[in-house]
C-alpha cells in the first residue's frame, strides 16, 4: 500500500469516528438526566417531572417526584437532586444528598455525576468537581455530553478565578 493510500485510509477513518462522535453527542444532550434508564414498554413514571423541570418549574417538580417516592431509582434521585439546585431558593445540602442516592445506586450515573460536579463547583469543593470528571471520563466511551459539559464548567470555573459561572 503506497504512503497516499494509507494517508486516504486513516482520514477517512478519522473522519467516520469524529461523525460518529458528533452524532453521540447530539442524541445524548439532554437538560437534567439521560431520560429513563430502562428500555421496557412501560411508562415513564418521572415524565411529568421532567416536563416540569425543562419549564423551569423547580418547587412543582420536586412536588411531582414527591408523590412519585421511587427513592430507590437513580434516575429520580437524580431529578430530586437537580431540582433542588436549580430551585429559586436552592438546597445544596439536600441536591448532594440526592445526587450522593442517585450515584449509590448507580455508580455510573452520567447525570448525577455531572450535576454534582456542578453543585460542587458552586460550594467551591474543585476537588472533589474534578474528581467527578475523572469518573465522567471513565463512564463515557467516546466524550458524552455529561463529561463535555462539566469539563466546559469546570473551565469557566478557573477562569472566572475559581467562582462558579453558569452556563451561557
Amino acid at each position: 500500500m503506497t504512503d497516499f493510500a494509507r494517508t486516504v485510509r486513516l482520514t477517512t477513518a478519522r473522519l467516520a469516528l469524529a461523525a460518529l462522535a458528533t452524532a453521540t453527542l447530539a442524541l445524548s444532550a439532554q437538560a437534567a438526566d439521560t431520560g429513563p434508564s430502562t428500555t421496557s414498554a412501560a411508562p415513564d413514571k418521572l415524565a411529568g417531572a421532567r416536563e416540569l423541570i425543562q419549564q423551569n418549574k423547580w418547587v412543582a417538580a420536586i412536588d411531582e417526584l414527591k408523590k412519585v417516592d421511587d427513592r430507590s431509582s437513580a434516575d429520580w434521585n437524580n431529578l430530586m437532586g437537580y431540582s433542588h439546585r436549580k430551585a429559586k431558593v436552592p438546597d445544596y445540602a439536600a441536591a448532594e444528598q440526592y445526587y450522593n442516592e442517585a450515584l449509590r445506586i448507580d455508580p455510573k450515573h452520567k447525570g448525577a455525576l455531572e450535576y454534582s460536579g456542578e453543585l460542587y463547583l458552586v460550594l467551591n469543593q474543585l476537588p472533589q468537581a474534578e474528581a467527578r470528571l475523572a469518573t465522567l471520563d471513565k463512564v463515557c466511551l467516546l466524550p458524552c455530553a455529561e463529561y463535555t459539559d462539566l469539563k466546559a464548567s469546570i473551565a469557566r470555573y478557573k477562569a472566572n478565578g475559581n467562582v462558579y459561572a453558569a452556563k451561557p
